[in-house]
């Protein structure tokens, strides 16, 4: 019985267009509370009972005596939250017992955000005179440029560079969603080079291939090699930050807010399904956007004199006690 509706849940998933690692999450953790809870008709589950499966969770050590993550506790939750969502809505049960069950809140620890000098120097490491130098140099500007994801560029296809646009489509990024993200100049002008000289050369031995970064072998540049070459290049560059793909989206995404980005136009370019994701970058930013407010809020920059707008405590103490009399 549990295994059908298990199945069944898997597929409404499919349906939402939700990406295969959400589904195959999803699934695990509803299979493990499903497990965890030993009945055999899924009415019978009770919102006490959620309730003492969470307070379990954050019981739990493993063997190096850690507790679950924040991350995970709440995810573990959101995954059994839409499977009693989907027995509801397919009148599997009458009543959500997870309705009222929220998910904890995460402490959002802010990524590393690189400075334009920082930037500089990782830019700086790949050597121009090789084509493998050309490729890497290429795929950071690309990233600093676009705030793309690391397995949104390694899925790229010759086609969507448009050069003359100035422009980057990125098609099924996270949640199968398209879209489409402007290049700068920078960009434009190494991925100009790129492909007209170093490509071709890489694309010898494979010459089907339409994917638009690739290795001397002429495959699909990979993950796992983008995220080394990154790894490399910082440390070469003298750089402690932690820097990944990542990072660069994040400085991508904090830049532009810092510098007046209309917060809307950042959640299309990052491809951020709900606007709080994009949010957290303003979150990093508040002394600047305290500065920002003194500088550009009309009261702010009002000369009338302090001492004379003042609010004047005395008269109001007076009439309560003439009030009070």
């Amino acid at each position: 019985m549990h295994r059908e509706l298990l199945f069944r849940f898997q597929e409404h998933l499919k349906v939402l267009n939700r990406s295969p690692a959400t589904v195959k999450a999803y699934a695990m953790h509803a299979k493990a509370f499903l497990q965890s809870m030993n009945v055999k008709d899924i009415k019978q589950v009770t919102t006490t009972m959620i309730e003492s499966w969470i307070a379990n969770l954050w019981d739990y050590r493993n063997d190096q005596n850690k507790p679950y993550s924040t991350g995970t506790v709440s995810i573990k939750i959101r995954s059994v939250k839409r499977f009693f969502e989907f027995l509801e809505k397919t009148n599997v049960i009458f009543i959500d017992p997870a309705d009222f069950i929220r998910e904890p809140k995460k402490n959002i620890r802010l990524k590393p955000v690189l400075t334009p000098k920082e930037v500089g120097r990782i830019f700086d490491q790949p050597n121009l005179g090789t084509l493998t130098g050309i490729r890497d140099r290429t795929l950071l500007e690309v990233f600093y440029s676009t705030g793309i994801r690391l397995n949104e560029l390694c899925s790229l296809t010759i086609y969507d560079a448009d050069l003359m646009g100035g422009v980057l489509r990125i098609n099924k990024g996270k949640g199968s969603k398209d879209r489409v993200v402007p290049l700068g100049k920078h960009a434009v002008k190494f991925l100009r080079e790129y492909i007209s000289k170093v490509r071709p050369r890489f694309a010898q031995k494979n010459r089907t291939s339409r994917y638009l970064f690739m290795d001397y072998l002429g495959s699909p540049v990979s993950k796992a090699v983008v995220s080394i070459m990154i790894r490399r290049c910082r440390k070469a560059a003298k750089i402690k930050k932690q820097v990944t793909a990542h990072t660069f989206r994040h400085t991508f995404a904090t830049v532009l807010v810092k510098n007046g980005a209309d917060i809307r136009a950042v959640q299309k370019m990052m491809g951020h399904a709900n606007l709080k994701t994009t949010q957290v970058y303003i979150r990093s930013l508040g002394l600047d956007i305290k500065k920002e407010h003194q500088k550009t809020h009309p009261r702010e920059k009002d000369k009338e004199n302090i001492k004379t707008s003042r609010p004047r405590i005395e008269r109001v103490k007076g009439y309560y006690e003439r009030r009070s009399v």
